[in-house]
């Protein structure tokens, strides 16, 4: 499954605007994937330590949109979509990510590859592309690695917690 490109400045990779995420999983890419990819499930472990997700429209496919509030600790609202891209069974998944606003410039793409290593376990990579060096330096500010990063531990507790 695969969309076309409009060689807009998410579409040219380039390593200053990029931040990249990787974590091993102890489950397998199969159960990995399908947290991602299955709609019950993405809702209930996606963003970071503490935020609640509030989803209003979610179509996980090609072309489909993943509409949700992400909701801080402090009751702070941001209002999220996801637009999907690309879906490749197990392997890869491709969406763009923003506020919920179809036309958001500050929107990144974030590429996701799921690694199945021979002991059973995954490594999830996560690329994220911003527009601009600058707005990839903010989201850098404002928490992204770290929320990231809290964000791959929540899937990684939810799968390891299912697969038992």
């Amino acid at each position: 499954m695969t969309s076309s490109s409009n060689n807009s400045a998410l579409d040219q990779w380039a390593l200053d605007r990029e931040i990249v995420l990787s974590r091993v999983i102890n489950a397998g890419r199969d159960v990995v994937f399908s947290a991602w990819t299955d709609a019950e499930h993405l809702p209930k472990w996606f963003g970071p330590t503490g935020f609640k997700i509030e989803t209003k429209e979610i179509d996980i496919r090609v072309g489909g949109l993943w509409r949700f509030d992400m909701i801080a600790p402090d009751g702070r609202c941001y209002p999220s979509r996801m637009l999907f891209r690309r879906i490749e069974p197990p392997t890869l998944i491709e969406f763009d990510h923003g506020a919920d606003d179809a036309d958001d410039p500050t929107r990144f793409r974030t590429t996701i590859t799921f690694d199945e290593q021979s002991d059973g376990k995954t490594v999830i990579t996560l690329r994220q592309l911003h527009p601009t060096k600058a707005q990839r330096d903010a989201g850098i500010g404002f928490g992204a690695v770290e929320y990231g990063y809290q964000t791959l531990g929540k899937l990684a507790h939810y799968v390891e917690a299912s697969s038992t």
